[in-house]
């Protein structure tokens, strides 16, 4: 008798679910279905579980495929039940491809092949929709998006669009989704639209993306103008759907953490703030060859002035832009200094100079200091006066981080609107009035 094992949430079951437990049954005889506990899919980074583990174990149950059903708690334990259980083959979906290769000493290990455009759940009412996202350029960040969206229960990468065309069948390609060529036949298979193209194009397709009657995800800078954010945020509640800027460390658990602890009267009233990002990017990068959007400030800046806005608020006194830039006029390190009738605040930024990149908050009764990388906030200290007393604050950051800002999306989506406060729509509005003064006084 061959004897197959599969584990996984199974939260908000949906035809892939069903398929892949389909032909995880066909490869033997005999089907033990691993279910994860809430306690270790939040251990392993899975966010916005919704069903019960009792729900999605009787969901696994009604397909009639699984023979046995057992509970996954523990790291390791996968090792443990192939050992005990006398296991021939190990099967999991092709997302996964490369992560279980360890196994192979001890079993057969079978990726299977996704289930791509997943439209509705098979056994649950369609009341747990899962949302069809659709993501709009194939570069980097779009590269990192993917992954990080298997972590977040009730999300699906539905597929890509990409005015080149071979630039998005090669994305699809990739990761096992569809490529689009036509915007309107991309809009009208996804339920929610992330934007993760070149800088100036966000506008138009942010306003496509709404008149199309599609939720939007747009990385940052979201616009470069005021007047276009403005514009786009009526446009949305005009249409009742929601558009987020994708500013991941404003989502992170560990920022939050440092504002409520900036903010609750531990370090007095905060009368500076000075946060700095720099990194070393490659010369022939659209960064730095992009004449007329790129830049340190355009491309880095929003996480740098995220603090400041946050926690010294949008109406500033003044504000002035000094840059260093290279032979083609681009920014290659930029300081904004802006001054706040009660503090002062400096942002720093920089893709061709390296400098120690910190976030610093001082108060009148002491201050806080988050290391580099502070944008994704892990570990940051109190200090006061008395040198000796030193509070220590850690919180879990997990993969690239996208994931928190996904599953807040969702949150807000369902109507559960407590975390509009991570990123305000004012805050946006603010950002875009920043970075059209900046390209103006460039210019």
């Amino acid at each position: 008798m061959t004897k197959v094992i599969t584990y996984g949430t199974f939260d908000l079951f949906h035809e892939g679910h069903y398929r892949l437990l389909q032909r995880a049954k066909a490869l033997g005889d005999y089907l033990i279905v691993g279910v994860t506990t809430e306690a270790y899919d939040k251990a392993r980074g899975k966010l916005n579980v919704m069903d019960s583990l009792v729900t999605r174990i009787e969901n696994v149950k009604k397909t009639g495929f699984a023979d046995e059903i057992i509970i996954e708690e523990t790291p390791g334990q996968k090792f443990n039940d192939i050992k005990r259980m006398n296991i021939d083959i190990f099967t999991v979906g092709s997302d996964w491809v490369g992560c279980f290769e360890y196994l192979k000493d001890y079993c057969q290990v079978v990726y299977l092949e996704r289930t791509k455009n997943i439209s509705s759940t098979m056994l649950r009412e369609q009341s747990s929709h899962i949302q069809r996202i659709g993501i709009i350029g194939t570069g980097r960040i779009a590269n990192r998006f993917v992954p990080e969206a298997k972590h977040v229960s009730g999300v699906n990468i539905q597929g890509v669009y990409n005015p080149r065309r071979e630039s998005a069948e090669r994305f699809a390609e990739k990761w096992e989704i569809d490529a689009y060529g036509e915007p309107e036949s991309f809009y009208a298979a996804v339920d929610v639209v992330y934007i993760a193209s070149p800088h100036e194009t966000h506008y138009g397709y942010i306003k496509a993306a709404l008149e199309a009657g599609r939720h939007v995800i747009c990385e940052k800078p979201m616009v470069l103008r005021r007047e276009q954010a403005e514009e786009l945020f009526a446009l949305a509640r005009e249409r009742k759907l929601i558009l987020m800027e994708a500013i991941k460390t404003a989502y992170c658990p560990g920022f939050q953490k440092l504002l409520g602890v900036a903010c609750s009267g531990t370090i007095g009233s905060i009368r500076n703030v000075e946060a700095c990002f720099t990194k070393l990017e490659n010369p022939e990068s659209r960064e730095l060859t992009d004449r007329k959007y790129g830049g340190s400030f355009t491309e880095l800046g929003s996480y740098c002035m995220l603090p400041i806005l946050k926690l010294l608020g949008k109406e500033y006194k003044d504000i002035r832009f000094d840059s260093v830039r290279g032979e083609n006029g681009l920014d290659l390190f930029t300081k904004v200094s802006l001054t706040y009738p009660t503090g002062l605040a400096t942002a720093t930024c920089g893709l061709g100079v390296k400098s120690e990149g910190r976030l610093l908050i001082a108060g009148t009764k002491g201050y806080i200091v988050a290391e580099a990388p502070w944008w994704k906030t892990s570990y940051f200290e109190v200090h006061y006066e008395d040198a000796g007393k030193v509070e220590k604050h850690s919180e879990i950051f997990l993969g690239d981080g996208l994931r928190y800002e996904i599953s807040d999306f969702l949150s807000i989506l369902k109507g559960t609107d407590q975390n509009n406060f991570k990123l305000t729509r004012g805050e946006s509005v603010a950002l875009a009035g920043m970075m059209e003064r900046f390209l103006e006084e460039k210019s």
